[in-house]
């Protein structure tokens, strides 16, 4: 009954304010103002007031949710170790080698020498660097 009245006479104040800037001729923040003053009055008309308060003062209600947040760890640790137990076997499987490419691949792949293309790279930077007086 307390919490009813105190939701009451929160929302009484809210419609107060609403219509002191309703008066200031801002009535799309006066709207606004009285939809979330009537708020509380509606959550204690709906019962969810008593629904929290129920809940934050019971303590079987805290141990149901210690239990909730253990059951979610146990499932949350058991999807962690099936999915190192997956990698795991993956990299034993395939023995931790990459195949590599045949010779006659890399070239149609375009890959060069690698001295051709080291000293293409440099000569690449010297002429910017030139070209910015470095």
């Amino acid at each position: 009954m307390l919490t009813g009245t105190v939701c009451t006479l929160i929302s009484a104040a809210g419609l107060g304010v609403a219509f002191l800037v309703a008066r200031r001729r801002r009535y799309a923040l006066a709207l606004r103002v009285a939809a979330v003053a009537l708020l509380p009055v509606g959550l204690a008309m709906t019962g969810v007031v008593q629904f929290v308060s129920h809940i934050t003062f019971d303590p079987v209600a805290w141990a149901g949710f210690g239990v909730l947040g253990g059951s979610a760890l146990l499932y949350l640790v058991a999807r962690l170790a099936d999915g190192r137990r997956r990698q795991g076997g993956a990299a034993a499987d395939s023995g931790g080698a990459t195949p590599a490419l045949p010779a006659s691949r890399r070239r149609e792949a375009g890959s060069t020498p690698r001295g051709n293309s080291a000293a293409d790279d440099f000569s690449d930077i010297e002429a910017i660097l030139k070209k910015h007086g470095i």
